[in-house]
């Protein structure tokens, strides 16, 4: 965690955020950490299979 970067939930990434959950059906929570990704220009590597073939995501299965 030493290593990690700590990201403010502003309104615009709010905003980001709900917009991924309404489009691509994903929930709030979900949708945070993959508009915050996306606007980093980092991949989301997650074991969700909820994330499963979105963009920006690499989803290994567990």
């Amino acid at each position: 965690m030493h290593q990690g970067r700590v990201v403010d939930l502003d309104p615009t990434l709010a905003l980001a955020a709900a917009r991924l959950s309404a489009l691509e059906r994903l929930p709030l929570a979900d949708s945070v950490m993959l508009a915050t990704a996306r606007s980093l220009g980092a991949i989301l590597w997650t074991q969700d299979a909820d994330f499963e073939g979105r963009e920006g995501v690499r989803y290994i299965a567990a």
